[in-house]
């Protein structure tokens, strides 16, 4: 349906963009404001994709008259230090400034007036059996002899409910604790629509909340085919405006196909939640829970393995998806699982392909379309995932809509695109190439969802160009519209910065250029080695919540390859480092094999096996260890550095090895403790670390322990070392 979407959240003075969804550009679209709180003198405009800016804090509803009926949606806007204040951006994450040089602004600095970052929030859901004393709050009007399996238990112990409970966290600079946090809930006013329409209740008029503010309970019989919740901590800290987390969202499906339906199936499944809340039988609704902004299982143990379509295999036109198809065993045989190919489709001429041109066919230049599906195919058999580049700021100036358009304001194609004073389209830094388009209008709106529609379904995910560039809104449809399908298709940002709203009903994993910038910085000497533990602890520290996950790499087809600018010390310890710190490691095609040139051709006849092996050997401890994965926890260790010479007795390390060269952590889950050391200088160090540790190295399979002249036991380390912790 046409229905804007999730709730907002949002800060007084804070403007989101509002879109019917699933658009017919020829359809009628009307906005308004239908409840507001009394001072509020906010509006909404009068076009189909409008925007709306909250001026007091409280609760909004904003009407959509659309051509399927009429929608709700529910803005919540808080108090906020800069209110009143013209803060561009839709839930806070709207990335299109025009102020600093079309330059994307650095949003991973705290925003407003400083001080504490947001708060996390985690949500989970079951179902249960409430209580049996009584009528049913919030349960339809029906008589007794009528009520229907989601009201009554044939055991008589009690009625199924909806159950969600909130897990607040204070940010890690807080002064509060977790008990100081509030929670607001929202029900989605899509299931509310859905709910009255069946002539069920309103399952906002049917909820009850706990007295710590904590749990939300939604009678079974309020529940049309879907129940979804969204909802934020609110964490006031002394002397400043309050900060708001990321929201999180759980859905509750109907999984019986109607009330009293029974067969085998008949069960409540809660997927993606720890709680087993199973009820169920011949006389119980069978419902399924899903933890809606949690990303696929399968990247808790995945490797991506970015591939730069023109260069990998060097073919003449046409035969570059066969090449690549041939080589996917040794790519397979690497352990990567994840295959991420720049852009396929028909394009200007660039080699990089994102000036894009027909956006629904195969590059000729690459091959045909049954060759890239046989490609995608091939990479299936060999237990790979393939995502595709999707690019949705601009097209090229070549593409057919921009030729019409250019210097023709009678153009039926003009609207499509953002234009400057001078005539010329809008873009990005010095891309001449290429032209902005107009996200607000509904032909570029419905064009975009229709190629979703066309390659979403032949691909396992898709990596998200310029992300920060295309407005929330359409990233929040597109989310719902490819996991209503496939709850693993994965969707990856290119933000850079990363942006924690980004976590917010719109993608699973993010480009981690903090960290990447942190490692470039460690490899030339300018920062020390403990400063990628910052890196990581900023990832909290500015709100994402701590089921975002993270994209970690040294090297793709934008930047210098490591080793050429940091050397082939640093470069091994950095690749080390995206192995075992907690995310979703990458590797750029070349970099296992040392590839010097950035967009080069590949020298695979010319690959130096060493390293190869070192990735092969990073990629199956990994694999091995669950604790160095994005659920394992990292932990700071104190460690003490000695330089490669262990007959000395040092205080401060000599020679070729600097202590700022090394860094020592822990990792951990239910199942066991690593302790990690990682060298980025051009000799071996010795590091004693502040945990009984074992003596062999997981990576190598080799002893590392070694004693120095004061009796110490230091692990020995080139590039990276892993041990296990004893007495787990």
């Amino acid at each position: 349906m046409h229905h804007p979407g999730p709730p907002r959240f949002l800060a007084t003075g804070e403007t989101t963009e509002l879109a019917p969804r699933d658009p017919d550009p020829n359809g009628s679209y009307e906005w308004r404001v239908v409840d507001a709180p009394p001072d509020s003198e906010a509006t909404v405009g009068t076009d189909p994709v409008t925007e709306f800016t909250p001026d007091v804090p409280g609760r909004y509803w904003i009407g959509l008259d659309a051509p399927d009926g009429d929608h709700r949606l529910t803005v919540h806007a808080f108090p906020s230090s800069y209110e009143g204040v013209d803060v561009e951006g839709g839930s806070g994450t709207e990335i299109r400034d025009r102020t600093a040089g079309n330059a994307p602004v650095d949003y991973a600095e705290p925003r407003g007036d400083g001080g504490v970052g947001r708060p996390r929030m985690r949500l989970d859901a079951s179902v249960e059996l409430g209580e049996t004393d009584g009528d049913e709050e919030g349960g339809d009007e029906k008589g007794s002899d009528e009520k229907s399996s989601d009201e009554k238990s044939s055991d008589g112990t009690g009625k199924p409910e909806i159950v969600v409970r909130a897990t607040p966290t204070p940010n890690p600079h807080s002064s509060l604790g977790a008990g100081d946090l509030r929670v607001t809930f929202i029900v989605d006013d899509r299931d509310v629509e859905s709910a009255v329409a069946e002539g069920r209740r309103n399952p906002r008029d049917a909820l009850r909340t706990s007295d710590d503010g904590r749990e939300l309970r939604v009678p079974a019989a309020a529940v049309a085919d879907r129940l979804r919740v969204h909802g934020v901590a609110v964490a006031a800290e002394p002397g400043q405006e309050p900060r708001v987390s990321v929201a999180d969202a759980v859905a509750v499906d109907r999984s019986d196909g109607g009330v009293g339906r029974h067969d085998e199936g008949d069960k409540t499944s809660d997927r993606n939640n720890g709680d087993d809340g199973r009820i169920g039988g011949p006389t119980r609704p069978a419902f399924e829970t899903v933890r809606l902004n949690d990303p696929p299982t399968w990247t808790h143990d995945a490797t991506v393995y970015e591939v730069y379509v023109r260069t990998f295999a060097d073919e003449g036109k046409g035969e570059t998806f066969g090449s690549i198809a041939d080589r996917i065993p040794a790519i397979a045989e690497l352990g990567v699982d994840t295959l991420w190919l720049t852009p396929v489709l028909q394009h200007d001429g660039k080699p990089h392909g994102y000036n894009i041109t027909d956006f629904f066919d195969v590059a000729e230049d690459l091959g045909e379309r049954d060759d890239y599906e046989a490609l995608v195919e091939t990479a299936h058999d060999h237990g790979m995932r393939v995502l595709f580049d999707f690019v949705a700021n601009h097209t090229a100036r070549d593409h057919e809509w921009f030729e019409d358009a250019y210097q023709n304001p009678d153009s039926p194609y003009r609207d499509r695109y953002e234009w400057q004073e001078s005539g010329e389209p809008g873009t990005y830094f010095d891309w001449e190439l290429i032209a902005n388009l107009n996200h607000s209008n509904l032909e570029v709106r419905r064009f975009l969802l229709d190629v979703v529609d066309e390659w979403a379904p032949l691909v396992d995910g898709f990596r998200c160009d310029m992300a920060w560039a295309v407005p929330d809104s359409f990233w929040r449809e597109l989310r719902d519209r490819v996991k209503d399908i496939d709850r693993e298709f994965l969707l990856m940002d290119e933000t850079i910065p990363y942006i924690p709203g980004f976590h917010e009903g719109m993608f699973d994993v993010h480009f981690d250029a903090t960290l990447y910038f942190q490692l470039r910085q460690i490899g030339r000497g300018v920062d020390p080695a403990m400063s990628l533990l910052d890196a990581i602890d900023q990832r909290a520290e500015i709100g994402f919540p701590d089921h975002a996950e993270f994209l970690q790499y040294i090297e793709n087809h934008d930047e210098t390859r490591y080793r050429v600018e940091c050397g082939d010390a640093a470069a091994a310890a950095a690749g080390a480092a995206i192995f075992t710190l907690p995310g979703v490691p990458m590797i750029y095609a070349g970099q296992e094999i040392g590839q010097r040139g950035r967009r080069d051709a590949i020298a695979w006849d010319h690959a130096r096996e060493g390293v190869r092996d070192r990735y092969e050997r990073l990629i199956a401890v990994r694999e091995a260890h669950p604790a160095l994965g994005p659920e394992g926890d990292l932990d700071r260790v104190g460690y003490h550095v000695a330089s490669g010479d262990v007959s000395e007795r040092p205080i401060v390390a000599s020679g070729d090895v600097h202590p700022d060269d090394v860094v020592a952590f822990r990792r951990s889950d239910e199942d066991e403790e690593l302790v990690v050391v990682l060298n980025f200088a051009p000799e071996p160090a010795s590091v004693s670390v502040g945990v009984d540790h074992a003596d062999r190295d997981l990576v190598s399979g080799d002893p590392c322990v070694v004693v120095d002249g004061d009796g110490t036991e230091r692990i020995r380390v080139d590039d990276v070392a892993v041990a296990r912790v004893e007495g787990r």
